[in-house]
């Protein structure tokens, strides 16, 4: 093929196949406008009632704890541990909390947060954004086991999976780049290097000439633009998982897929809630949830990859996010791969250790009865943050508007 007497080269095909996505996502909008605004709609209450106020104060607190060299404190005291296990700093325990507590993308803006700060080569970033980004407690219990399965005892599952799933990924990944980087051990010596740990924080503290509210009102500043950036993501790929579904491109590759499911043992009717999670987890764990022809346990296991591989749209967010530095993001997505396919290994692995033996496991769909002490505290969590997840994120943008401002006045004095 030739283009202006040449050779198409890959640069070139490229740009065209781009070009042409984009065209037919545009005209896609044309035809389906209805469709694409209730995806759209989805994607935004998901955004402002869950993604926001759940992430926001990790993300200032986080950026607080940098700059007041806890984060250096922490990473003195665990380097002994995360070195040695995934050769990376001990910083990466500090990121590693914050990612499961806070989900997804914290682990990702963290880890790009200590690079441009040095504290982290390239090749360590880049083995630590792998493992560190993962779903949180509330998501997995409250909207996919509570919301989705009416059945905590399904969180327990696909929380140890998941978990366990990046502990793998942190190991597998420890041998990335070790041809690249410098072979010097800096693992320290000392089990718990307090003294050292000290110093540590003290110096960080003083070398940051930030007056504390200048520092806080940084941090919501850049907390707040991420979690915009987020939301925009999170409602793109909502409409384009609808419009693949009308074009017939989602039915088409799962029509594809049937034949390796049945390779595994797995009903077709699950290959287009796969094929779903793949773009955007929540829906394809809802789609999952109510395929009637499959058994529990092939439920878990889709799920359990989905939450894994983590969609192409937190995938997205990560790789805007890691654009700001130079970290790449080809690690990242391999190490979504090995995730997904340790957590559902994993699930059929505790399965029957574990449900079957402490829950005692139902007929495949049969709705368990259980213990309301069991799941009452993530069911009232999940309905308290849906109920005043959209007043707090309107509050944080309008102080972030108000602090944006100020900024630009300051900025126009000087």
């Amino acid at each position: 093929m030739v283009l202006g007497g040449n050779r198409l080269n890959v640069s070139q095909l490229k740009t065209i196949t781009l070009a042409a996505s984009v065209t037919i996502l545009a005209a896609s909008l044309i035809i389906f406008p209805q469709e694409s605004f209730e995806a759209s709609i989805r994607g935004l209450n998901m955004w402002w009632e869950i993604v926001f106020p759940s992430l926001l104060p990790f993300f200032i607190i986080s950026e607080m704890l940098i700059g007041f060299g806890v984060v250096k404190f922490i990473g003195v005291i665990l380097e002994p541990l995360m070195r040695p296990l995934f050769r990376v700093p001990g910083v990466g325990g500090f990121v590693w909390a914050m990612g499961m507590a806070s989900g997804f993308p914290a682990g990702a803006k963290l880890t790009t947060r200590l690079r441009q700060e040095k504290q982290l080569t390239q090749i360590e970033a880049e083995r630590l954004v792998s493992f560190t980004n993962s779903s949180n407690p509330l998501f997995i219990f409250g909207a996919v086991s509570i919301g989705f399965f009416y059945n905590p005892h399904l969180g327990i599952i696909l929380a140890c999976a998941h978990y366990l799933g990046n502990v793998c990924v942190g190991l597998i990944m420890s041998f990335h780049g070790r041809k690249e980087e410098s072979k010097t051990n800096t693992t320290s010596n000392k089990i718990f290097p307090i003294k050292e740990a000290l110093s540590a924080l003290h110096r960080t503290r003083m070398k940051e000439k930030r007056p504390i509210g200048k520092q806080l009102g940084d941090a919501v500043n850049s907390s707040i633009q991420t979690l915009l950036l987020i939301g925009g993501f999170i409602i793109l790929f909502s409409v384009i998982n609808k419009l693949l579904f009308h074009l017939q491109i989602t039915p088409f590759i799962a029509n594809a897929l049937n034949m390796f499911f049945r390779m595994l043992m797995l009903p077709a009717d699950l290959t287009l809630p796969f094929i779903s999670g793949l773009f955007e987890i929540t829906l394809g764990s809802q789609m999952t949830s109510g395929v009637n022809s499959a058994t529990l346990l092939q439920q878990a296991v889709i799920i359990s990859f989905v939450l894994g591989f983590s969609g192409f749209s937190v995938q997205a967010q990560v790789a805007s996010i890691l654009a700001q530095s130079d970290i790449r993001f080809r690690p990242f997505f391999i190490a979504r791969i090995i995730h997904g396919i340790a957590a559902a290994i994993i699930t059929i692995l505790i399965w029957k250790p574990i449900y079957v033996k402490f829950y005692q496991d139902k007929p495949s769909n049969a709705v368990p009865v259980f213990n309301n002490l069991d799941w009452h505290f993530w069911e009232q969590a999940f309905l308290r943050m849906k109920e005043w997840g959209p007043v707090f994120t309107l509050i944080s943008l309008m102080i972030y508007i108000i602090l944006y401002m100020f900024r630009i006045r300051e900025n126009s004095k000087v």
